[in-house]
C-alpha cells in the first residue's frame, strides 16, 4: 500500500496493492483470548510470571543533568502519576495489568482522565475497547463497549508488532492456537474418561455361537450396562458379561496418549513463545544448580529486559507529553539494581576492594544483626596491613602462590605444569575411591541408626533426612576438591598444545563454576540415595533390613557412576575454559570408551564453533545441562583448533 506526505502528515493513497493480495485469517476475538487465559494453565503460568516479576520492580523517574550525571525526581508529576494512576490503584497492579494485557492480547489501552486538575490513567481491558477506522498507520478513533468514542490523543495504546499495520499488535496466542486447542481437547477426553468410571470407550463383541436375544433381553443388558457409565450408580464397578462376550477397548490409554509429556510440551512451547527459559517456570528436566543460577542472573537482562525497555519508552512517548513543565530531559527506568546485585558477601568483597578499606563501622554491622550499638563503634577501622603494609585492600593478605604447600587440595595446587597435577586417570580413580568410601560410611551410619529400632521398621526417610544437609555439604567439598584438580588437568591438556605459557588463563577463574557443579553432583548423588531408601520404606514388610542393605549397595554402585560422570564433566570444562582463554574457535568431538552410546559414536569427528553445542545438545562431554541419557559413564573428549 502506497502513501504520500501531505502537509507534514502521512496519508494513505490506496495505490500499490498487488492483485495477489489476500487478507490473513481473522485473529481470535478479545473474549477468546480471555477464555484461553482462564482455562489454559500453561498460558496463565507464563503470563503471570512475566507480569509479577516486572510489576514488583517499581519505576524510578530521573532527569538527565549531563552525559555522566542524573538526578532522581520524586516530586515530579510523572512519579506521582505512576505511584497512583487512579485513586486506590497501586503501581504494582497498574504495571501487572499493563504487562499481562500486552502479553495476552499484544495490546494495552489506558484512557487519560483529569481528576482534580491532575492527569490520571484508567486501564481498559482490550475486550472493551478497540481502534476504529483510519488506516494502517493510525486509527480514526477508539470505540468502547459502552458506546463512547475517544480520540487518538485521549487514549494510551501500547502494542507489539503486526506484519500488516502499525496500529495494533498480534498476540503470541495466535501462533499457539492449534497447540492449545489440542491440549484443551485432551483435557476434555480425560474428563470424559473419569466421568465414565475411568473407563476408555470400547465395543462389546458377542460370539456367533451365543443364543439369539429377543428385544427384552437386549433392553435388559443395555440397561445393566448403563449403570456402569456416568450417572448410572455403579461407576467404577465390574460388569458381568454373558454368553462369552468380550470387551475390546477402543482408543488410547493414558500411557499411550502420553498425557504428561503432552502437557509438559505445551508449557515448553508457551514459554518459548514468550522467550522464558523453561526452568524458571518449573520445567526442571534439564535443570542443574549451575544453569538455573545463571538463568536467574540473566532473568532481568535477557528475558525481562526487552519488556522493560519497551514500557519505559512507551511511558515517555505517550504519557510524559501530557504532563506540565519542561520534560525534555525526563525519563523513567525500572529499578532492577537490587535484582542484579550479588549476595551480601559478594557486595562486601567488592566494596572493600573498591574503597581499599573496611566500608562498615562496628555499630552499622551490629545494627544489621539487631544488636545495640557500643561505645567507640562508630568509626571505621583500617587494618595495619593497609596503612603500613602497602596493600591495596584489607583482603590482600595471602602469601604468594610459591609459598603455598604443594598439596592437591582446593586452591592449593600450583598450576604451572601438568606434571605437578598428576594424571587424569589417577585423579579420576582418586575421586571414585573417595566418593565410594564416603557413600559406604554414610550407608553404614544409616543401617546402624535403623537397626536400633528392634520393634518393627522405623521411618527410614526421616532417618535419612536427619543427616541430609551434612552429607550434601561434605559431598560438595569432596567433589570440589577433586574437581579442581580434574579441571586443571583438562585445561593443561589444551594449554600444552595451544598455549604453553598459559597466557590469559588462570585456574582460579574456574573455581566458581567448579563449586556450583560440585553442589549439583552432590545433590544428585544424595537424591539417588533418598530414592533407594524411599523404595524400601514404601515396600515395607519383614524383609526391610535386607532390602535396606541392598539399597546401600546400590547407592555405593551409583557412586562409581557418579564419579565417572563428574570426572568427565570437570575435565571437559577445564579444557573448554582453557580453549576459550587461548583464542581457539573450533571444537571437535572425539568418541571414547570401549562401548560408546550410538549418538556419541555417530558424532565422532563432529566440529562446531567454540560457543555452539553439538548435535546431542551438549557443550562438552559430561555437560550437566544436557539430557541424563547423554551423560552417564561418558568417556568422550574434545579436540580444539584455531580456525572457525
Amino acid at each position: 500500500m502506497a502513501f504520500v506526505v501531505s502537509s507534514g502528515e502521512l496519508a494513505v493513497t490506496g495505490a500499490g496493492v498487488t492483485p495477489g493480495y489476500a487478507a490473513m485469517p481473522l485473529p481470535a476475538a478479545p473474549w477468546e483470548y480471555e477464555t484461553i487465559w482462564r482455562t489454559q494453565p500453561q498460558v496463565r503460568t507464563v503470563i503471570g510470571f512475566l507480569a509479577r516479576n516486572i510489576a514488583q520492580l517499581g519505576i524510578h523517574t530521573f532527569r538527565r543533568v549531563s552525559d555522566t550525571d542524573r538526578e532522581r525526581l520524586t516530586d515530579h508529576p510523572l512519579p506521582r502519576l505512576l505511584a497512583e494512576p487512579l485513586p486506590g490503584m497501586t503501581q504494582y497492579r497498574f504495571v501487572e495489568r499493563m504487562v499481562a494485557d500486552v502479553a495476552l492480547y499484544d495490546d494495552w489501552y489506558g484512557i487519560k482522565l483529569k481528576l482534580n486538575g491532575e492527569l490520571r490513567i484508567l486501564p481498559v481491558p482490550p475486550s472493551l475497547i478497540h481502534p476504529y477506522g483510519g488506516n494502517w498507520i493510525r486509527p480514526e478513533y477508539y470505540e468502547t463497549a459502552g458506546g463512547r468514542d475517544f480520540g487518538v490523543d485521549e487514549v494510551i495504546h501500547i502494542h507489539g508488532y503486526s506484519p500488516d499495520n502499525l496500529s495494533v499488535g498480534s498476540s503470541p496466542i495466535e501462533s499457539l492456537r492449534e497447540l492449545l486447542l489440542e491440549s484443551s481437547e485432551a483435557a476434555k477426553q480425560r474428563a470424559q474418561m473419569w466421568k465414565s468410571g475411568a473407563r476408555l470407550t470400547g465395543v462389546i463383541v458377542r460370539p456367533d455361537t451365543a443364543p439369539d436375544w429377543n428385544a427384552k433381553d437386549k433392553a435388559r443388558f443395555r440397561e445393566m450396562w448403563r449403570t456402569f457409565s456416568s450417572g448410572g450408580g455403579a461407576e467404577g464397578g465390574t460388569p458381568i458379561l454373558e454368553d462369552g462376550m468380550d470387551y475390546k477397548a477402543v482408543g488410547f490409554n493414558p500411557e499411550q496418549a502420553q498425557y504428561i509429556e503432552a502437557r509438559k510440551l505445551t508449557r515448553e512451547e508457551v514459554s518459548a513463545a514468550y522467550f522464558i527459559p523453561p526452568p524458571l517456570i518449573g520445567i526442571l528436566d534439564h535443570a542443574t544448580y549451575s544453569n538455573i543460577k545463571e538463568q536467574h542472573a540473566h532473568l532481568y537482562q535477557d528475558t525481562l529486559g526487552p519488556w522493560m525497555v519497551m514500557l519505559q519508552q512507551e511511558i515517555v512517548a505517550q504519557i510524559l507529553p501530557d504532563l506540565p513543565g519542561s520534560n525534555a530531559d525526563v525519563y523513567c527506568e525500572f529499578n532492577i539494581d537490587s535484582k542484579l546485585r550479588g549476595s551480601f558477601e559478594e557486595q562486601a568483597v567488592a566494596a572493600s576492594t573498591a574503597t581499599g578499606r573496611p566500608w562498615m563501622t562496628v555499630n552499622e554491622t551490629r545494627a544489621r544483626n539487631n544488636l545495640p550499638s557500643i561505645e567507640g563503634g562508630d568509626s571505621l577501622i583500617t587494618p595495619m596491613n593497609v596503612t603500613e603494609g602497602g596493600l591495596a585492600s584489607p583482603r590482600d593478605t595471602a602469601p604468594e602462590p610459591e609459598a603455598l604447600p604443594k598439596a592437591r587440595g582446593l586452591a592449593l595446587v600450583k598450576s604451572d605444569r601438568l606434571a605437578e597435577l598428576g594424571t587424569v586417570d589417577g585423579a579420576r580413580d582418586a575421586l571414585e575411591t573417595s566418593l565410594v568410601r564416603f557413600t559406604e560410611r554414610a550407608a553404614a551410619k544409616l543401617l546402624t541408626a535403623a537397626g536400633v529400632k528392634a520393634d518393627g521398621m522405623p521411618d527410614l526417610v526421616e532417618l535419612w533426612a536427619a543427616g541430609s544437609d551434612d552429607r550434601i555439604a561434605q559431598l560438595s567439598a569432596l567433589l570440589a576438591d577433586h574437581g579442581y584438580q580434574l579441571a586443571q588437568l583438562g585445561a593443561w591438556e589444551v594449554l600444552e598444545v595451544h598455549n604453553p605459557d598459559a597466557e590469559n588463563w588462570s585456574a582460579e577463574v574456574m573455581l566458581a563454576w567448579i563449586l556450583a557443579a560440585a553442589q549439583t553432583h552432590a545433590e544428585q548423588h544424595e537424591d539417588a540415595g533418598l530414592k533407594a531408601v524411599t523404595r524400601v520404606q514404601e515396600e515395607g514388610g519383614d524383609g526391610w533390613r535386607e532390602a535396606l542393605k541392598g539399597a546401600a549397595t546400590a547407592w555405593t554402585s551409583a557412586a562409581v557412576t557418579r564419579a565417572a560422570t563428574a570426572s568427565t564433566e570437570l575435565r571437559s570444562f577445564g579444557g573448554h575454559d582453557a580453549a576459550s582463554a587461548s583464542g581457539l574457535l573450533k571444537k571437535i568431538w572425539r568418541t571414547g570408551g570401549r562401548n560408546p552410546r550410538p549418538s556419541h559414536k555417530a558424532q565422532d569427528g563432529e566440529a562446531v564453533s567454540l560457543d555452539d553445542v553439538f548435535s546431542n545438545g551438549l557443550r562438552w562431554p559430561g555437560d550437566g545441562s544436557g539430557k541424563t541419557a547423554e551423560l552417564v559413564n561418558c568417556n568422550c573428549t574434545l579436540d580444539y583448533a584455531k580456525e572457525d
